[in-house]
């Protein structure tokens, strides 16, 4: 299976003033969601957009923002190509961005080949594009995607009359409507909106499609949901800590999932430790979780570099291991003759969090049991995480075929990554512990990393 390219973080503002500046703060909001692409698209009669590789600090200038007129405009951070795009088209002129993958891809750009279309680089966002060129107005072919299209995707769109936005029909990524002051804005993570000052108005309904302009926000249609499949691994680590996503906060979120970690070792007879530690950052709000739960003191083991970015998130491996030993330095004092119970999100390959572990045990650490805030990572994800190929998923490789079915079998592996990562001890939350945490029904989930399920049944 090739890298998953998952397209991050969208941002949209129609405004009674320029918004450069705006969308420019709100893409950096949002620059967890992606490191290595950014862009900002406005329109003030005609459509301007620059865009950069590299982070929305260190690229945009204060003379590129002066030439970045409009009142209304979009913006873009991402891991693998440069949006928005910008076309000229029988629907005017048009500046698209969006966040998601598109599973079928290759098969809709070979038979529009066939038909006589060009394509750039086969972007993703071009396949999105043509598809909503083909149809005679923009809501027909913004329609036209939950047809064609087998993936995730939440889509933003710059047109002159306005911003469309969209998810797909089953919600896959997340889409926050915000409004403020004659402002009206559209985000992938309600943190872009809050430290804006702009309110969050609602989220975004898979299916819906929404028109952002001068008479505020108007549904202009709402296709039919066959469920809702909200990526679960957005409150476990993709979303920054201070949003809401379908009205769940992510703090909070993690701290159930790490207060249930706690409650396991309570019911399986108590875990003697001194300390509990995250493994930054996503780690933290874990880690709080347990520590709360079990009255184990709270300690932060490791410093981390806040010039660096998150590992999980490159594009490639050797980026992502280069990443990981540079963001995380061990805090001596803390750690020596201590009993640590470590808490991450999630356990990929293993290899960082085994080197976690030993940094730990280098600088005199008695024990370190890690726990796990998601449940064992078996399948590579369709619909936009950077999860790549089952060769990769250290859980998989202890049970090469199959799902956990019971907690002997759950337990079996905790024992054989614990080996793995030579760590004293290794506990998962189990995906009915990582649901109830959450307190959104399981079907309104998306759970194919977990369980291989997909939403969609196809």
């Amino acid at each position: 299976m090739k890298s998953v390219r998952d397209n991050c973080g969208v941002f949209g503002l129609y405004s009674n003033s320029e918004c450069a500046q705006d969308i420019y703060e709100g893409i950096d909001f949002l620059q967890h969601r992606g490191q290595e692409y950014c862009g900002i698209s406005t329109f003030d009669g005609k459509i301007h957009q620059i865009t950069h590789y590299g982070k929305v600090s260190n690229t945009f200038t204060d003379q590129e923002l002066s030439v970045l007129k409009g009142t209304s405009g979009i913006g873009h951070v991402s891991l693998w190509e440069r949006q928005p795009l910008t076309w000229q088209s029988k629907l005017g002129e048009l500046a698209l961005a969006f966040s998601g993958n598109i599973i079928n891809a290759k098969e809709l750009i070979e038979e529009m080949k066939s038909r006589g279309q060009a394509f750039y680089r086969s972007y993703n966002i071009e396949v999105i594009a043509k598809i909503i060129i083909e149809a005679g107005d923009l809501v027909s072919g913004i329609a036209n995607l939950s047809k064609k299209i087998k993936g995730a995707y939440s889509l933003v769109i710059l047109a002159d009359h306005g911003i469309y936005a969209t998810r797909d029909v089953y919600g896959f990524r997340p889409l926050i409507l915000g409004q403020a002051d004659n402002r009206y804005a559209v985000s992938s993570e309600s943190r872009a909106l809050q430290n804006l000052g702009i309110d969050i108005f609602r989220d975004v309904r898979p299916g819906e499609i929404v028109l952002i302009g001068g008479e505020g926000v108007q549904t202009v249609n709402q296709l039919d949901s066959p469920r809702k499949a909200h990526c679960a691994f957005e409150w476990a680590y993709t979303a920054s800590v201070d949003s809401i996503i379908d009205g769940v906060y992510v703090q909070e979120a993690r701290s159930n999932l790490g207060g249930s970690l706690a409650q396991r070792d309570i019911d399986e007879g108590g875990l003697t430790a001194d300390i509990v530690s995250p493994v930054p950052m996503s780690g933290i709000g874990h880690a709080l979780g347990y520590h709360k739960r079990s009255g184990i003191q709270y300690q932060e083991v490791f410093l981390y570099n806040r010039y660096a970015d998150r590992s999980y998130t490159l594009s490639t491996q050797q980026a992502r291991d280069k990443m990981a030993k540079r963001k995380l330095s061990v805090l001596p004092y803390a750690i020596e003759k201590k009993r640590i119970v470590l808490c991450d999100d999630s356990i990929v390959r293993g290899t960082q969090i085994r080197n976690k572990v030993r940094e730990l045990k280098k600088a005199g650490a008695r024990e370190v049991h890690v726990r796990v805030a998601c449940p064992p990572l078996m399948y590579p994800c369709d619909f936009g995480v950077s999860t790549r190929s089952y060769e990769e998923l250290a859980a998989r490789q202890f049970l090469k075929s199959g799902n956990i079915t019971s907690m002997k079998e759950l337990k079996d592996l905790e024992a054989w990554i614990a080996r793995e990562i030579e760590a004293d001890s290794v506990k998962y939350n189990s995906i009915e512990a990582f649901v109830s945490a959450l307190g959104i029904p399981q079907n309104d989930l998306c759970l194919k990393c977990w369980d291989g399920l997909r939403p969609t049944g196809n």
